[in-house]
């Protein structure tokens, strides 16, 4: 094979790996981001029922409170519901407490998201550091050796990110159990 063959088979390995890296990450930070945006979407949909159930179970008994701050006495199917109104309000704070919850998932996804960024930045700042050391007067020899070791690096690098990043997004401790997403 000639020296020029050599380099360019070796520019193209290395194009190639920085181009299937970078959309590697960026797709998984696409992934991420939509991710997110699901959780949220869901939390706040069960957020804002288990608010509007929490004022519609107080508005229902709006009268009957009113007729006790007055001193009056409640019939007995009156106070059973007030009495009711306990657990139910509870049960759709609970569920809310819980909605809320999915602030830890989305904060997991956001925080490794970021993680990707970075760890694509350095990658392309390796690649930008390595590539500074090749001059314009620099021979084939010492061109492919420096693609090698931009290779190396760029390798090392991303098995390295990769081995940081969970693909799992868990929550413990909620109501109804242990969550893993994604």
């Amino acid at each position: 094979m000639t020296r020029k063959k050599i380099l360019g088979s070796h520019v193209k390995r290395l194009l190639s790996g920085v181009s299937d890296h970078g959309r590697k990450h960026l797709t998984e930070v696409e992934t991420d981001l939509v991710q997110t945006g699901i959780l949220l979407e869901e939390a706040i949909e069960k957020l804002s029922f288990n608010f509007m159930a929490i004022h519609a179970a107080v508005a229902a008994q709006h009268d009957t409170i009113a007729l006790l701050l007055d001193g009056g006495a409640p019939t007995a199917e009156q106070r059973a519901t007030l009495l009711g109104l306990q657990d139910e309000v509870g049960g759709y704070v609970n569920a809310a407490i819980t909605s809320m919850q999915f602030q830890d998932m989305t904060s997991q996804l956001i925080d490794r998201t970021l993680k990707r960024v970075t760890g694509l930045r350095e990658f392309l700042g390796t690649l930008g550091s390595h590539g500074a050391e090749m001059t314009p007067e620099s021979n084939n020899e010492e061109i492919v050796a420096q693609l090698g070791r931009v290779s190396m690096a760029l390798a090392i690098q991303s098995l390295e990110l990769r081995s940081v990043l969970r693909k799992a997004v868990s929550q413990q401790h909620l109501e109804s159990g242990d969550i893993e997403l994604f």
